[in-house]
């Protein structure tokens, strides 16, 4: 079976809606778990592909984090490979690093369903070709960043205007949680630091409203990461290495 390394930060940062397109796709799925086992040192040569989910510290924080520079690393090593990589979130913001774009505190943080909209690229992007012109998506997140030199701009949001990018052919950086089941939504919610977080925005958004936005676009967002998280999955089959495993 083709296989794919997956770097996680904290426990409730998962793989959702993604977790069963992989398993569908037949991928061997690998965590490596920095909060458990910040030391680990994966390597990319025997995988067939590269996840890396969010976490709530900032891609830059590596005097707090020394992992991260190991994840950035790895992802320079999985470029140098060609291999699909995916990353979300934070995830995708150290993609970005990788990539020498600039990571940095956000103007305003982006908590909840937001609109966001593809540029024209993204409406030709095999990906996020799949979305409509304008979708509601979740976000958590207070950093943003500076598209890295000669990647690809595919959606922006009112308040963060790099949603999404594209390095090459198959490295994807989603600053929204498209992964995020309602479950998952709801662990969130309920962690004490996250509703701390939530009382002390500025605004109307509180926790019953998102309760509601939740169930309002939970049907929509579980086709749309079907679709997105399934061409992705097919870049981690497609490749030689990944067709002979698939097959043997």
């Amino acid at each position: 079976m083709p296989r794919l390394l997956v770097l996680q930060h904290v426990a409730h940062e998962v793989l959702g809606t993604l977790d069963p397109v992989l398993r569908a796709a037949r991928l061997r799925i690998r965590y490596i778990n920095f909060q458990r086992d910040p030391t680990a040192r994966p390597r990319v040569a025997d995988y067939d592909g590269l996840v890396v989910l969010g976490g709530p510290m900032s891609a830059f924080e590596d005097e707090t984090y020394p992992h991260l520079s190991t994840e950035v690393a790895v992802i320079r090593d999985a470029l140098d490979c060609d291999l699909p990589i995916l990353g979300i979130c934070l995830g995708a913001q150290l993609l970005a690093r990788a990539l020498g774009g600039r990571v940095h505190r956000a103007p305003h943080k982006e908590i909840g369903w937001t609109e966001v909209h593809l540029t024209e690229s993204g409406q030709n992007d095999p990906l996020l070709g799949h979305f409509g012109e304008r979708e509601h998506l979740f976000q958590w997140h207070s950093d943003t960043f500076e598209l890295p030199t000669g990647a690809t701009h595919l959606a922006s949001s009112a308040t963060c205007p790099l949603q999404a990018f594209r390095s090459g052919s198959r490295a994807y950086g989603l600053q929204f949680h498209l992964e995020a089941d309602e479950a998952m939504i709801l662990r969130w919610i309920a962690d004490p630091k996250h509703r701390a977080e939530l009382e002390a925005l500025a605004g109307p958004l509180d926790i019953e409203t998102l309760r509601c936005e939740t169930r309002q676009h939970l049907e929509r967002t579980r086709t749309l990461s079907r679709d997105v998280f399934g061409a992705f999955a097919n870049h981690c089959t497609d490749s030689p290495r990944g067709q002979i495993l698939a097959t043997s």
